[in-house]
């Protein structure tokens, strides 16, 4: 008989697994498209919004084996703003069903989705006060809590407190997460008046537990929320009429036109604890006021560490006007960003797309698997497959993309995301525009 003694075996059995984890890490991402298919066709409310306006957080979700997706229905001679009513719908053996609806048309913005458990979700709305055809009128921001173990109950209506003189209208700009570990919401909603972003911390039953209001140096709008812990962490981007007076007589003498809202400045705020210490002063992630330049930020995940991982896509110059009146040389082409931040400072900055004239990054949103690693669903124009998958988590020195070979590439779109409240899966649950723009398509991609 042969004995091995311990201490022999134990390095060997080291290398082992050292080796098979390397050969794991370097095994090529294995990605199929098991779905592609259309969900409903929305007629445009033309009232500054569309079902991908609150890009910021999400409208669908998924709940164990069902996903359940907000629709965005537009009243037929409503006069906006508030001209839509939500919708929910189930994917089905037989197609996507509609089991819940508003009655009336009192939305200008899409409803948007969280969960706290496989059959427990919460609708955000923002429901107008006033007769159709009012603008900017004052409206009600509230959850409505289902579950889908009965449905054939009506939701719950759950209320939040906030803090202060509060005017919210149609124009929400709001932030929605979900902590599914400690069943606990985050919602946030823009004030009018004052552009502070006011937040309140609610548990599954609709208390609140905390709340307070966030001022960033200018409006900041569109923001992606996280919520862990109760630590809560926020990512908007400046959203302010063109402030250079020079630039703005220019570009409305060229092109006539009134509307001329710039995003320039990404604006990151957090607290470690919001039962404790409201959110902290807002740090500058990317500006590119100087040159007239664009920024659009793209995602948020939150590291086991605490670390803030950020997705967002930089223009030095936002249009051909800009650049050939006033920044001759500067570069049209975006690029996609990831910044790191650790304990209020960006710790770690990569370049992730580089754009040239051909080929150029978009969308970008996070997906979290069972394995703790965190990939980026990409949109690359230009690329014979636009779509891509890169890993951001744990970061790679040069990381690989890896095609997902959809039949109609997603150009803009949403995520069951973590943020939300979605349980990490080997399943990526894509919602968006992948025909025509009036058209919601829904695919599942899976990872191997």
């Amino acid at each position: 008989m042969i004995r091995f003694h311990l201490s022999a075996v134990a390095p060997l059995l080291a290398v082992l697994a050292l080796t098979m984890m390397a050969a794991a890490q370097d095994a090529p991402l294995k990605v199929r498209v098991l779905v592609e298919e259309d969900v409903y066709t929305f007629t445009p409310p033309n009232n500054g919004s569309g079902p991908m306006w609150s890009f910021g957080c999400t409208t669908i979700a998924r709940l164990g084996e069902r996903v359940v997706v907000s629709e965005m229905e537009t009243g037929e001679g409503v006069p906006r703003l508030c001209n839509t009513k939500w919708r929910l719908a189930e994917r089905t053996d037989s197609g996507w069903k509609v089991f819940a609806e508003a009655e009336g048309y009192r939305q200008r913005e899409p409803c948007l989705l969280a969960a706290l458990s496989d059959h427990e979700f919460f609708l955000n709305v923002n429901d107008s006060l006033m007769p159709p055809g009012t603008e900017y009128g004052p409206c009600e921001p509230h959850l409505l809590a289902f579950d889908l173990n009965a449905l054939d109950q009506p939701p719950r209506k759950l209320l939040p407190e906030w803090a202060g003189e509060t005017t919210f209208t149609d124009h929400s700009y709001r932030g929605y997460a979900a902590d599914r570990a400690n069943r606990e919401l985050l919602l946030l909603n823009i004030n009018a008046k004052t552009s502070m972003e006011h937040w309140a911390l609610l548990d599954a039953d609709g208390k609140t537990l905390k709340n307070g209001g966030i001022t960033f140096p200018i409006r900041s709008c569109y923001p992606q929320v996280a919520l862990r812990n109760r630590a809560g962490y926020v990512l908007a981007i400046s959203d302010i009429v063109e402030p250079v007076e020079e630039w703005r007589k220019y570009k409305f003498e060229q092109t006539q036109a009134t509307w001329d809202y710039v995003f320039r400045i990404l604006y990151f705020t957090s607290s470690p604890n919001l039962m404790e210490q409201d959110f902290g002063p807002a740090i500058e992630i990317a500006n590119v006021d100087k040159t007239g330049g664009a920024i659009a930020n793209q995602d948020l995940w939150i590291s086991p560490e605490g670390d803030a991982y950020i997705l967002y896509i930089e223009r030095e110059v936002a249009s051909t006007l800009m650049r050939d009146k006033f920044v001759p040389g500067g570069s049209l082409i975006p690029s996609l960003h990831l910044a790191v931040v650790r304990n209020g400072e960006v710790v770690q900055r990569k370049v992730l797309v580089q754009g040239t004239e051909t080929v150029q990054p978009g969308h970008a949103r996070l997906h979290v698997t069972p394995d703790g690693k965190v990939y980026a669903l990409l949109y690359i124009s230009g690329a014979e497959q636009p779509n891509q998958l890169m890993q951001v988590y744990p970061l790679l020195e040069n990381p690989p993309t890896t095609p997902v070979p959809f039949k109609t590439p997603f150009g803009s779109y949403l995520l069951a995301s973590e943020r939300a409240g979605n349980a990490p899966s080997n399943i990526i649950d894509v919602y968006g525009h992948s025909t025509s723009g009036t058209t919601l398509s829904y695919a599942q991609v899976s990872i191997e």
